[in-house]
């Protein structure tokens, strides 16, 4: 049963059935098994294959930035029934020039010849479209376990990138799956090309009418 909280005017009303909140580091390890939940597909364990050192690889770069990097954004959507993490995301609020790399040395399990050739041309078509001058934004990350899917999850997650993106009146840059487009073009992403099978989509600022 879910648990009650108590209302300015003293009657009860249910917490709502999921949950936004900031990450936390002793959220790691939960984090990165939503992510191999979330995206064991081949093309991506081609980049991220899951041995124990890569897994050991991730939370260490997690780590690092929940504790180095204020800029760098962990939210997670969790069951309030439960307190299983439904979703992640990790939003980047600043441009490639102020965060630097995207990603720490690669293990040695990891291809790193290929992996770099292929961030580094999703970051050259992130400064083609965005720039490094123009204020903008990187959702870096959003995994929905299997078991929440279509259940408002990445909602969540998307309306506070946005809100903080409209409040600074920066753009958001993504790249997007095919499978990821319609709820991103639901909050106003638009595609601009395609790179590495992903879409290059991009959300102009939306400013409030005086």
């Amino acid at each position: 049963m879910a648990t009650t909280v108590t209302t300015v005017t003293g009657t009860l009303t249910p917490d709502p059935p999921l949950k936004l909140e900031l990450a936390r580091v002793e959220d790691v390890p939960e984090l990165i098994q939503l992510w191999y939940n979330a995206f064991s597909i081949p093309s991506l364990l081609a980049i991220w294959p899951d041995t124990p050192g890569v897994r050991q690889w991730w939370e260490s770069a997690i780590r690092y930035d929940m504790l180095n990097k204020p800029r760098e954004k962990y939210l997670k959507v969790i069951d309030s029934q439960t307190g299983r993490i439904a979703a992640y995301a990790k939003w980047s609020l600043e441009t490639s020039k102020e965060r630097g790399p995207r990603f720490p040395p690669w293990h040695p399990d990891m291809d790193a010849r290929h992996n770099e050739e292929y961030f580094q041309r999703l970051e050259e078509v992130r400064d083609r479209l965005v720039g490094s001058s123009s204020k903008n934004f990187y959702l870096d990350m959003l995994a929905t376990h299997t078991d929440y899917r279509r259940m408002g999850a990445a909602r969540l997650l998307l309306e506070w990138g946005c809100q903080v993106a409209d409040q600074e009146n920066a753009l958001i840059y993504i790249d997007s799956s095919e499978a990821g487009k319609p709820i991103y073009e639901r909050f106003g992403f638009v595609v601009q090309s395609m790179a590495c099978g992903l879409a290059s989509m991009v959300r102009e600022p939306r400013t409030k009418e005086v």
